[in-house]
């Protein structure tokens, strides 16, 4: 069975309720680990940052663009900036953001529930009870680490992800465990008190 991370069990410890007791917790992998919608992202991110960059340089006079098309625009290159900064972070500054929300986001398995805690820019917390989950779905990623879904994904054009597309380290109503080392130890231990609990018989770790 995967260890209890000690620093995610005084995180979890808050969110208790009476008679629940924790038997695994643990954190995000640390790294750069890419995900399926990556795929996607990737060079959407690119496209959209070579063209913000190309747009500022040309309003700003470079590549002889003012002596073509006049001087150059301040409204034009106030008005591309956003996109600048917005095509720096979807290409590199998610990955940073993600790794800075890794170090405080928490997983916790415990007789009753999976829970995540993020203590980021607000302490935020999702949890179900493992009896009531719908699925159970595992996506390993890097080495042995990866996901743990406990609902059926939403697709990567789904309206009711938004933004939260380019930040996977997002707390949702539903948890969802990402980059989680020993994936399948942690599946099968979850596996199990599902059948447990689905049967009406007390799991004994």
């Amino acid at each position: 069975m995967a260890l209890i991370d000690q620093d995610s069990l005084m995180a979890i410890q808050p969110e208790l309720v009476s008679g629940e007791s924790v038997i695994w917790a643990g954190r995000p992998k640390s790294g750069i680990i890419f995900h399926r919608e990556d795929l996607f992202l990737v060079p959407f991110s690119l496209l959209w940052g070579g063209f913000a960059i190309f747009w500022e340089m040309g309003v700003t006079g470079h590549w002889d663009f003012a002596t073509s098309h006049g001087p150059p625009s301040i409204f034009g290159a106030l008005w591309g900036i956003p996109f600048v900064v917005i095509g720096q972070y979807i290409i590199w500054g998610r990955f940073l953001y993600a790794a800075w929300k890794k170090k405080r986001t928490h997983y916790a398995v415990t007789n009753q529930r999976v829970l995540v805690v993020q203590n980021g820019w607000t302490r935020r917390m999702a949890s179900a009870y493992i009896d009531t989950l719908p699925t159970l779905i595992t996506e390993l990623r890097s080495g042995n680490a990866g996901i743990l879904r406990f609902a059926q994904p939403e697709p990567m054009w789904s309206g009711r992800r938004g933004w939260c597309a380019w930040d996977g380290m997002t707390i949702g109503n539903v948890p969802i465990f990402m980059d989680v080392e020993d994936v399948d130890s942690v599946y099968r231990l979850i596996s199990d008190l599902r059948e447990k609990a689905t049967a009406g018989r007390p799991f004994h770790p």
